[in-house]
């Protein structure tokens, strides 16, 4: 009787070792498939089908959380990402910036910040501003064919800013202008 007992406990690790195995690899294999889906670029976000680039109607939508900022003597909103996950999705996968509207960087230090145009969907202007909030650096009319290349301030900045390409000759925004939060 123990000989048969050890049988069948044996057998029954063996069975449950074989199935903890088949599932690791099962599991494994198919995260091997999904990283090469995604590295083949066939996931990405897509929009709803209502909507497209040219509504500009309801841009709340994709900015819902704005502040009042001037950027020398121009109104405008500024969709603030302060954070990092913010801060790296950016404009990145929106179909339109308004013309009233830029997005605002605010980083935890001093840095050469780099701005790159990953995932853009349109060209846009970028200021670098210091700590003061004085605009250091601006570079206009960025595409998205530019990517990989990256563009940064060649002076230390707390803050960038974009906006959609063609504000800054718009609005004659010049280094030295002062960015500042309407309270």
């Amino acid at each position: 009787m123990k000989n048969a007992e050890r049988v069948v406990m044996v057998l029954l690790l063996l069975v449950i070792a074989g199935s903890v195995g088949w599932l690791v690899w099962a599991t494994s294999s198919e995260r091997a498939e999904i990283r090469d889906a995604v590295a083949r670029g066939e996931y990405e976000i897509r929009l709803d089908t209502k909507e497209t680039a040219s509504d500009t109607t309801d841009w709340r939508h994709y900015y819902p959380a704005t502040v009042p900022v001037m950027i020398g003597d121009t109104l405008v909103e500024a969709s603030v990402a302060d954070t990092l996950p913010e801060r790296i999705q950016g404009l990145s996968g929106t179909p339109f910036l308004p013309k009233e509207v830029v997005k605002l960087f605010v980083f935890d230090s001093a840095g050469n910040h780099s701005i790159w145009m990953k995932d853009m969907n349109y060209a846009i202007d970028i200021m670098w501003a210091n700590r003061e909030g004085i605009i250091v650096h601006i570079e206009e009319d960025i595409g998205p064919e530019t990517y990989p290349d990256s563009f940064a301030s060649p002076q230390a900045s707390w803050f960038v800013i974009e906006a959609s390409a063609g504000f800054v000759a718009t609005n004659d925004i010049q280094l030295g202008d002062q960015v500042n939060r309407i309270q």
